[in-house]
């Protein structure tokens, strides 16, 4: 091989490596942008979730004891699904004291689906023989206060853009804020067209576990 066909092809490596080079710098520029592209994207996303998020507040002066105290509450007309949840957690409350009337009140705002059996031992099992549970969802009930809520009994139930995903097929998706939890809680509605009415459908997230009361905590 001659010098011009050494220098030949010494220049051809360097003008394939040059070449190599800028494609994996053109491919990793695109990458990072697109990186950043997805991030602001998802960030944009959680923004206008938070912005557009809605919330109804609900206040009690006293918590009913049975089915009927709890049916003779303006909120029970069950037209509004916010409300229904709201009531779920004062039945709730009830069926930690009293299994047997609790499940007369969750009955009550299921109407065409009651609890199964399946239902009731599960709910059972996630109660510890305290209102801790339930409690939470009131404003001002914390741990530190062993979950003791202000006067009058107030919670808040959120909706937010993707609460609706299912509106169409007569689902609605909404939350409650646990003074226990980290994140707000699920539940989800479904709507009866013949009535207009709303009924808990799926609200086992409402029970799941939360810090422990300071009272209860042997390391507080």
């Amino acid at each position: 091989m001659g010098f011009f066909d050494s220098l030949a092809n010494s220049l051809g490596r360097s003008v394939k490596s040059s070449a190599q080079n800028a494609v994996n710098q053109t491919v990793r520029k695109a990458e990072h942008e697109a990186v950043n592209a997805a991030t602001n994207a998802a960030t944009k996303a959680v923004s206008n979730a938070v912005a557009n998020s809605k919330t109804k507040t609900y206040k009690f002066n006293e918590l009913p004891q049975n089915a009927a105290e709890l049916m003779a509450l303006p909120e029970a007309a069950l037209t509004d699904a916010n409300a229904v949840a709201a009531l779920a957690v004062l039945a709730l409350i009830q069926f930690s004291k009293n299994e047997a009337t609790g499940v007369e009140m969750l009955n009550a705002l299921k109407g065409p689906a009651p609890l199964s059996e399946r239902d009731k031992s599960f709910l059972h099992d996630r109660f510890d023989g305290t209102s801790h549970l339930p409690m939470s969802y009131f404003e001002g009930a914390t741990p530190q206060n062993n979950y003791t809520p202000s006067t009058p009994y107030t919670i808040s139930v959120s909706e937010n853009p993707y609460s609706r995903d299912q509106f169409a097929q007569g689902y609605l998706t909404l939350y409650l804020k646990s003074g226990g939890a980290d994140s707000p809680r699920p539940v989800t509605l479904r709507n009866k067209p013949s009535s207009g009415q709303w009924f808990l459908w799926d609200f086992a997230s409402l029970v799941s576990g939360i810090r422990t009361a300071v009272e209860a905590d042997p390391w507080a």
